[in-house]
Formats: structure tokens, C-alpha cells, sequence
């Protein structure tokens, strides 16, 4: 066996909050896993909750404020919506015609959950959900990197089933609690732990021993409900070994030095454009130290009001999630493109940023070599279809961009399901037919090293992509 081998995976990774951790080595992870030394491959996705606008073709405001382009895949025409990307061309591809079979008629209060897992979640009833995209390259990147994974959003913790304040979810489909105060994540990833942090991390490693060993001597005397309970207690109990183990590993690595001149650390979500790029910042600088190579950062939660609502007073508007609710008042499809313009505008900032800086390893720039999606898992009106994504980036992990890619049947115009207002309509029937949405993902696990030809119940890539 050779040393790369060896490398390999030591760990198959859980993340919650705070730090993570390694498991034993096993000869199982050992083919394909990276080398310390080759150029990063990076994956950040951007979630933004209550879809966009689709007016109908007949609604004057078509023209301007359709979140979708027109035209074919090279020479497609961005609206004002998107024509913020225009610089970006060359570097980004928009999607349509793709969701996730299993969550198509359920209402899009609910569909934050299963953007990245593709999950069954359902409206009502039992929940389950399912390990999330960025978690599978988590497992795989997160040997090489501090930090495992860099999970974020504008609430921040995990919100409640059906109403995710986070994007993550780890193999048990547990919901990973984000991180949403800018100085928080700061120091998590850049200030060095003090001096008795070794000791702590000791002590709170045989206390975890301790509680592992008392709770599994309760098993035999459980019942069948209550030790399935316990099953779930004790799979919590394991990520925060993973994580006190992975602190232990990294503790005596000196923290990497970032330059902090675009970082305003007070920033809170009522400072929507200094939060905004605050929050996006750290996830550049985590990147570009090199702390980790994962990273989702949600803009709010789906099913109700909270810090997110707020973000939407950078463009002057009211309560971003009432502005869904609004577009058939008086420059109300307006209202809700501006503030779509505004989050693809964030958005592409942090994509140029990332083109403008070399690839510390000289292997192109960072963007070249990250996958960087932006999307919602609603289109027009908490309507479960056809999501509307844009990724940048990737060039170097194989990805062609400059593109509007459609796909699946009926749709050619972007109409379907266009012009909802009401609740009425997301629970009519769609003609178009569409694509899973997984089949992209199992394209870019692929690229960014993953083996596999599955996820969340598809099989096999996604064509021309």
C-alpha cells in the first residue's frame, strides 16, 4: 500500500457546530482519496428561501423581472434580474427544468430541508431526511482542512423539521446547527485556542467515554421505542467525539494569518449589505487559508419571518419574505426582482473575488477551482419546481461555463408555473415534465472526487453539463 494511500480518508466526517473530528483508518476509504499537496477542490452553495419572480409572458413586467433568461444556451439574454452576472458571463452557467421528484407537490414553506438532500421530507407527518451534497465531499475534502465543513446562515442554529435554518445534514439526515454571528465563525476559524485548551478537550473527551458507557448499560433495559431513542442520543454523543477528536489532531497547527480589512465582524442582518458581504468574506477567507473546502451559507429560513427578513432593507424594500406575497401590487414583480437582482449581485461579488485571486497553489485562480452554486428549491410562489440555480466557477474541476442550460419537456418558454400568486396555484397540475435535480449533484461529486453514480435516489450524470 502506498503512502497516499494511507492518507486517505482517516476519517468519515460528521459535523455539528463548533469543531469536528477523526475516526480510525479504514482500507474501505482508501481509493480515490485526495493527496495533501493537490490543488483544492472547492464546494460552496448559496440558499436563498421563497423562489422568484416568473410573471407571465402577458404581464408587462415579463420583460424585466423574469428571473429566468431568454434565448438559447450560448447566446441566452439575461434580464435585469440577473444582468449583474453580465461581467461573470463567461464564468457562470444558469440552470432550469431541474427539483427533486420526491418533495415536487409539497408546499415551498417546507423545502429548505431537502434542497441538498433530495430527501422525501414531506409537508405533514413523519420526517426523516437524508445526508446533504456538501456533507458526502465533507467526508472526502475535510482530511486536509481544520475544519471539515463551514456550515452558515442569517438565523442560524437548525430551525425545526420542515422549517431548516441550515443546509447541512449529516449520514444520520440530522440537521448540522449554523453559524450566523460573523465574529463567532471569525474566531472559530482564525483565532488561536488558549493555552488550556488541551486540557479541556482531555477532560471533556473521558467525560464522553463516561456517559457512553453508563447509557449503553441501559439498552437491555429499555423499550423498543426508547431505545431507538437512545440509538438517536448516543449517534449525537458520536459527533461531538468526531469533533473532540479532530481538535485534538489540529490544536498544536498554527492558525493561518488572513487579512481582516473587508471584515466588519459587528455586522448584523438589520446592516444588510455589510452582513451580507461580511458573511460571504469569511467564507472567502476560509477557502483561501485553505481552513476548509466545504461551505453552505443559508439566507433564511422558508417557512416564516426571522433575521432574513431583514436582508431585503439593503435595497430598501419591506420584509423579504412578504414581497413573494406582493407581486401582484403595484410594482410588486419589480419589488421582487430588485431583491433577487441584490442576492445574484452578492453573489456575484464573491465570485470575482475568488477569480481575482491566483490559486495560492499556482494552478489557476480560486474560482477555477470551486464549485460555487447559488439557488432556491422554489420558482414562482412556494411552487416545488423547476428551481432556479446559477453555479460559477469550476473550470478546472471540468465544468464549461457561459451557458443557460434547459432541461426536461414543456417549458421551452419558462412558463410553467409562471404567474402564481396564491396557494391555489402551487397545488395545480404542471404539464412540464423535468429532470432530477440529483443527477447534477452526482455530477459534481464526481468532479470534485467523490466516487459514486447516486445520490438521493438517482442514478447516473447530468448531459451537457
Amino acid at each position: 500500500m502506498n503512502h497516499k494511500s494511507v492518507q486517505v480518508s482517516r476519517r468519515t466526517f460528521l459535523r455539528g457546530s463548533g469543531v469536528a473530528l477523526a475516526l480510525p483508518w479504514f482500507e474501505s476509504f482508501a481509493a480515490g482519496s485526495p493527496s495533501a499537496d493537490e490543488t483544492p477542490k472547492r464546494f460552496v452553495s448559496i440558499y436563498h428561501p421563497d423562489g422568484v419572480g416568473l410573471p407571465l409572458k402577458s404581464d408587462p413586467a415579463w420583460k424585466d423581472w423574469s428571473w429566468f433568461p431568454r434565448g438559447g444556451e450560448k447566446d441566452f439574454e439575461l434580464t435585469k434580474v440577473l444582468d449583474v452576472l453580465e461581467p461573470l458571463r463567461g464564468d457562470i452557467t444558469v440552470y432550469s427544468g431541474l427539483s427533486h421528484p420526491a418533495v415536487r407537490k409539497v408546499h415551498g414553506h417546507s423545502n429548505a430541508d431537502q434542497y441538498l438532500t433530495g430527501a422525501a421530507t414531506g409537508g405533514h407527518g413523519p420526517y426523516q431526511n437524508s445526508i446533504s451534497l456538501d456533507q458526502v465531499y465533507a467526508e472526502r475534502a475535510g482530511d486536509f482542512t481544520r475544519h471539515s465543513s463551514l456550515v452558515m446562515s442569517t438565523n442560524g442554529g437548525i430551525g425545526g423539521p420542515r422549517g431548516a435554518q441550515t443546509q447541512s445534514f449529516n449520514r444520520e439526515g440530522r440537521p448540522i446547527p449554523a453559524m450566523n454571528k460573523p465574529k463567532q465563525i471569525f474566531d472559530m476559524l482564525f483565532v488561536t485556542s488558549s493555552k488550556n485548551a488541551a486540557a479541556r478537550l482531555a477532560r471533556s473527551k473521558s467525560a464522553l467515554d463516561l456517559l457512553i458507557a453508563n447509557t449503553r448499560s441501559l439498552e437491555r433495559h429499555l423499550s423498543g421505542h426508547d431505545q431507538e431513542t437512545l440509538k438517536q442520543y448516543l449517534d449525537a454523543v458520536r459527533d461531538t467525539e468526531v469533533k473532540l477528536s479532530k481538535a485534538q489532531k489540529w490544536i498544536d497547527t498554527p492558525i493561518p494569518k488572513v487579512d481582516t480589512q473587508h471584515l466588519h465582524l459587528e455586522a448584523e442582518p438589520k446592516e444588510a449589505r455589510l452582513y451580507f458581504q461580511t458573511m460571504y468574506e469569511l467564507i472567502y477567507l476560509a477557502f483561501l487559508s485553505d481552513s476548509t473546502r466545504v461551505a453552505t451559507f443559508q439566507l433564511g429560513r422558508e417557512n416564516g419571518e426571522g433575521p432574513h427578513d431583514l436582508l431585503s432593507k439593503a435595497v430598501g424594500l419591506g420584509g423579504a419574505h412578504g414581497l413573494t406575497h406582493a407581486v401582484k401590487q403595484p410594482k410588486g414583480w419589480k419589488n421582487l426582482g430588485t431583491y433577487n437582482r441584490y442576492q445574484a449581485e452578492e453573489f456575484g461579488r464573491f465570485a470575482q473575488r475568488l477569480k481575482e485571486t491566483p490559486e495560492p497553489t499556482g494552478k489557476g485562480n480560486m474560482l477555477d477551482n470551486t464549485f460555487a452554486m447559488h439557488g432556491s428549491a422554489s420558482s414562482s410562489f412556494h411552487l416545488s419546481r423547476n428551481y432556479p440555480i446559477i453555479s460559477a466557477g469550476g473550470k478546472n474541476l471540468g465544468f464549461t461555463n457561459g451557458r443557460y442550460l434547459k432541461f426536461g419537456n414543456g417549458n421551452e418558454d419558462n412558463q410553467a408555473g409562471a404567474g402564481i400568486v396564491s396557494d391555489a396555484g402551487w397545488r395545480g397540475k404542471i404539464e412540464a415534465e423535468e429532470l432530477p435535480l440529483a443527477r447534477l449533484f452526482v455530477t459534481i461529486l464526481q468532479r470534485l472526487g467523490v466516487e459514486t453514480e447516486s445520490f438521493a435516489g438517482s442514478t447516473g450524470t447530468l448531459s451537457r453539463v
